[in-house]
């Protein structure tokens, strides 16, 4: 968190793909935790969506571009900020399916079952 603020603060734009679950140190997630640094505003989790996307422009302005998202949704596009107010997006859920796509399937058993395969040494 210290470090994202730095960068912040430096004029750096960062970010943020926050899938963790809100913490008793950060219960507003880290986006809170973080903003609040910069520029202190209310924040509440929409219902049913109680994880963080956000991306942080640092040009002329501050800006947070803020994405609640839920378990289970698709995740979505979010802007990375270049200088001079450009930004690119970021297909970040294209990117995950074509990563999920290409994982061995030992992998994906693991990650879907939370039980890591059994390995033998010979």
């Amino acid at each position: 968190m210290d470090k994202t603020i730095a960068l912040l603060r430096a004029g750096i734009h960062v970010v943020i793909i926050d899938l963790f679950l809100p913490t008793e140190r950060d219960p507003f997630g880290i986006h809170k935790a973080i903003w609040d640094e910069i520029e202190e505003e209310d924040f509440v989790f929409p219902a049913g969506k109680d994880r963080i996307l956000v991306s942080y422009e640092t040009g002329g302005v501050h800006a947070a571009y803020v994405e609640p998202v839920g378990v289970g949704d698709a995740l979505p596009d979010m802007p990375l900020f270049l200088p001079n107010d450009l930004h690119v997006t970021t297909p970040l859920e294209a990117n995950y399916q074509a990563e999920w796509d290409a994982s061995p399937d030992e992998l994906r058993i693991a990650v879907e079952t939370r039980v890591l395969a059994s390995t033998e040494v010979e």
